[in-house]
């Protein structure tokens, strides 16, 4: 039995570890949401990771917020860049394999193809540069580490994200305004839980860099046409291509990952 622990537990891709393991025998997992263990807490983190005896820990819990990071930019940090490195210590003394979620925005978006691992970082946001930050602390403090680099992540069932407020706007007949300024590939988080617990957990991948994605690279509006053709709500609504997107933080124009 591989002993699991999954930190911020209360997020879309937290919850659906939830679901996702209930089907799984050989796994047994603590789940952690973010009031249960904040990562930026040294003690709480020792005393949980004392008790549990964790193989594995599947660090869930980030701030996400891209535009609100650019005004808080200390909060970002502290969560995404000090937490980790709280996180990335602990599992160290304690012989636990970490296993961290990082994003696409780590990159500037110049890139004509799609993004490798070998590929040099440069992100253009404060949120980019705190997940930076996190990777290069896991790097130079955990050996034993896997950082997963992934984009557009969504749950159809959990938490604010672009599939469920485009489905919901529809579904009450508002008209869409959506950009097609940027590119990447949208990833459903139950194909990233099953990878992790499949390839890595129960699997036998070595310590790294990964990327993993659904595959399909588009822009938000050919998501957004997606959605509404999926649920069959593509004659209800309008889909308007909205060329005026304004957002305060900088977005990557491409940040396709291979």
């Amino acid at each position: 039995m591989v002993k699991v622990v999954v930190t911020g537990s209360d997020g879309q891709l937290g919850k659906t570890f939830v679901e996702v393991v209930s089907g799984l025998d050989d796994i047994s997992c603590d789940f952690k949401t973010s009031n249960e263990l904040d990562i930026t807490c040294s003690d709480q983190l020792r005393d949980t990771f004392e008790k549990g005896h964790y193989d594995f820990c599947i660090n869930c819990a980030a701030y996400t917020n891209v535009e609100q990071a650019e005004k808080s930019p200390d909060l970002a940090y502290q969560v995404n860049a000090e937490g980790v490195k709280n996180l990335a210590e602990v599992c160290k003394k304690q012989h636990t394999t970490l296993i961290h979620i990082s994003s696409d925005y780590v990159f500037d978006g110049k890139m004509d193809g799609g993004y490798t691992v070998e590929d040099k970082t440069n992100p253009i946001n404060v949120y980019g540069k705190s997940k930076l930050a996190g990777e290069k602390f896991i790097q130079q403090i955990q050996p034993n580490h896997y950082i997963i680099r992934t984009s557009w992540l969504y749950s159809k069932k959990y938490g604010h994200n672009f599939y469920r407020t485009i489905l919901r706007k529809a579904l009450a007949g508002e008209d869409l305004y959506v950009t097609d300024a940027q590119k990447g590939c949208p990833t459903n988080t139950e194909s990233l839980a099953k990878f992790i617990l499949n390839e890595i957990v129960l699997g036998e991948k070595p310590f790294g860099m990964y990327h993993f994605t659904d595959g399909n690279p588009m822009t938000w509006h050919d998501f957004a046409k997606q959605i509404l053709e999926e649920n069959g709500l593509t004659e209800k609504v309008d889909l308007v291509l909205d060329s005026n997107y304004r957002t305060l933080a900088k977005r990557p124009k491409n940040s396709v990952l291979l």
